[in-house]
């Protein structure tokens, strides 16, 4: 497989994931403070929305991007 297909499946598979999960969060460390013995953290739990439009938008684009890479290696044959 050329890059132009890995990254049109790559396109693909993230456009999926992203119309499914919908959402995705992460742990984040914010502030940190070491007092003598004593350690105090705090972690700040952040959710990223995506937009359904993104996911529909990546799936279109990598499914142009095999479309064309297709086109393409026929044309140079």
């Amino acid at each position: 497989m050329n890059a132009v297909r890995v990254m049109a499946v790559g396109l693909i598979v993230a456009g999926v994931l992203g119309l499914v999960y919908g959402s995705f969060s992460f742990t984040k460390e914010t502030h940190e403070t070491k007092i003598g013995p004593l350690e105090l953290s705090v972690k700040d739990k952040q959710t990223v929305q995506i937009p359904q439009w993104l996911g529909a938008a990546a799936i279109a684009g990598g499914a142009l991007l095999l479309l064309f890479d297709r086109k393409q290696s026929r044309s140079d044959a």
